[in-house]
């Protein structure tokens, strides 16, 4: 299986984090973006297949966004990624990644 080495957020999902880091007080994108993924990989659904560009410029590495669970983070999506590419086909694991984390600062934007 893949491995996922640089995670680069798009422009609109820039814009929601800024909107969640004022009204979180949280200011580092990589926990945001952790808790974006794990409360998309909380819904059993599918995210959407949809093209996200990689156009502002966020980005971050595997480590910085996985920080000390690495390890953890990725079990926890290679397990989502074989049950869900039955469903949404057969998608590199960084998009697998990108999709769940676009999902997430959606529900988390919404949530809060």
């Amino acid at each position: 299986m893949q491995s996922i080495d640089i995670i680069r957020l798009s422009e609109k999902q820039k814009q929601q984090l800024i909107i969640l880091k004022r009204k979180t007080g949280i200011d580092n994108w990589n926990v945001l973006c952790r808790w974006a993924l794990c409360m998309s990989l909380a819904d059993p659904t599918v995210p959407p297949k949809e093209d996200i560009p990689s156009d502002s410029n966020v980005e971050m590495t595997w480590k910085t966004f996985a920080g000390e669970y690495a390890e953890l983070y990725l079990a926890i999506l290679k397990t989502a990624y074989k049950k869900q590419t039955n469903v949404i086909g057969e998608i590199e694991l960084s998009l697998f990644v990108k999709l769940h984390i676009n999902r997430g600062i959606n529900l988390y934007n919404k949530s809060i």
